[in-house]
């Protein structure tokens, strides 16, 4: 595989961000437009209009299981195009939908056209890079990343006053064939023709049993599903929370943009970080502190309304801070010992960690009715079971490691 550490440069860090932020940018932009869509599509129940957000995820997740490997087949390029086709055919359905159901079709075709460029972002950075140095570019990718997500809301809310809220997927689709052009015009191939597999299903099988051959990497992908599940919990309820528990409609694309630069602010530090401390320090130490301060606030708050609004994004900005250093550095542990099926390696990675995260959003999700404290309640659940997974595996190695390596 092709791992040498060459220096990385701006274009192939906004390329690759670009790459990933085209899923960020389908899911944030709308959350201003929720309200707005249910009333276009006959549904009034906040609850169910949630799905428009979670469901994606069942596509991102699902079609990482097929673009993993035929890009392991067929190289990298020729599958980020199929993904961007299949991105535009769903969001002209999402556009002409008349009920939610036909709209949340639509919105599990987009996250599986769009599971294609998120897929192979990964897979080419593992091409390229390993070890603590993946881990530094991954940091990198996530924090240029996160520019989207700290806009899109601003974006969207905008794009929906001034032309409705169906031209918030013309503008996806606008920023999809932007990257899709430039993605052709300037990425190399990463995977050289040697290293190409032929397609069967015995090189999935194959794959599938080399993935559970290393323990790391399993345990990492569930720790990564059970932290992305409890994201999903803020992330689709975050609407609702802020514009009917605590009336701030107007607000809330600059609240969520200011709780997404917590997101920003870590993985950066992490890129910075990570070379001197090792991945698994980082993570570990970030995974127990978000617990902590999770369950904090379910027993600071047990029993009791909803605190002041500068109270909860306090809580809220020191809990996602813990993310940056958590993301990035789960998926290159999970990644680093299957660098010779990166692309099977990423869709299955991606598959088990997004498909354990949906059920877990609707369910908590769904609790968030009166309250955000059952929110923070299922942050504090996922966050455990990712630690006690982590710890399972680990058994203390991780610290050990840091103090003979003298960090």
């Amino acid at each position: 595989m092709q791992n040498d550490n060459v220096s990385p440069n701006f274009e192939f860090i906004a390329l690759m961000a670009s790459l990933m932020s085209i899923v960020a940018l389908a899911i944030d932009a709308l959350l201003p437009a929720l309200s707005h869509i249910g009333i276009s599509v006959n549904s009034l129940d906040p609850l169910e209009n949630q799905l428009l957000i979670t469901m994606i995820f069942l596509g991102l997740g699902v079609g990482q299981l097929f673009f993993g490997p035929l890009s392991d087949s067929y190289g990298r390029k020729p599958v980020v195009y199929m993904g961007f086709s299949i991105f535009a055919v769903a969001s002209v359905i999402c556009v002409l939908a008349p009920s939610l159901e036909v709209m949340i079709v639509g919105r599990i075709l987009q996250g599986i056209g769009l599971s294609a460029p998120r897929t192979i972002a990964i897979a080419i950075i593992r091409d390229t890079y390993k070890g603590d140095y993946m881990a530094k570019i991954m940091s990198f990718v996530t924090a240029f990343f996160i520019l989207v997500p700290v806009v899109a809301p601003a974006i969207g809310k905008w794009i929906m006053d001034a032309f409705g809220w169906e031209y918030i997927f013309y503008v996806q689709l606008f920023f999809g064939l932007v990257v899709s052009i430039w993605f052709w015009k300037r990425q190399p191939e990463t995977l050289k023709a040697q290293f190409k597999i032929p397609f069967s299903i015995s090189v999935f099988i194959n794959g599938s049993k080399e993935f559970f051959r290393h323990r790391e990497t399993v345990a990492f992908t569930f720790a990564s599903g059970f932290v992305t599940g409890a994201f999903l919990v803020y992330l689709s309820s975050s609407q609702h929370v802020f514009e009917d528990q605590y009336d701030m409609a107007e607000n809330f694309p600059y609240i969520f943009a200011g709780l997404a630069c917590s997101v920003g602010l870590s993985t950066f530090l992490n890129g910075t970080m990570v070379l001197h401390f090792g991945m698994r320090r980082l993570a570990v130490t970030a995974m127990a502190a978000f617990c902590v301060i999770a369950l904090s606030y379910v027993v600071l708050f047990w029993g009791k309304p909803n605190p002041s609004m500068p109270i909860l994004v306090i809580f809220l900005f020191v809990q996602f801070l813990c993310l940056g250093f958590l993301w990035g550095n789960f998926r290159s542990i999970a990644m680093e010992p299957i660098g010779h099926i990166a692309g099977i390696g990423a869709a299955i990675n991606g598959f088990i960690s997004t498909l354990l995260s949906v059920p877990i959003a609707n369910y908590i999700g769904g609790q968030v009715q009166e309250t955000v404290w059952p929110m923070f309640v299922g942050l504090a659940v996922c966050g455990l079971l990712a630690l006690t997974t982590i710890l399972m595996v680990t058994k203390g190695k991780v610290f050990a490691t840091a103090e003979r390596s003298g960090l």
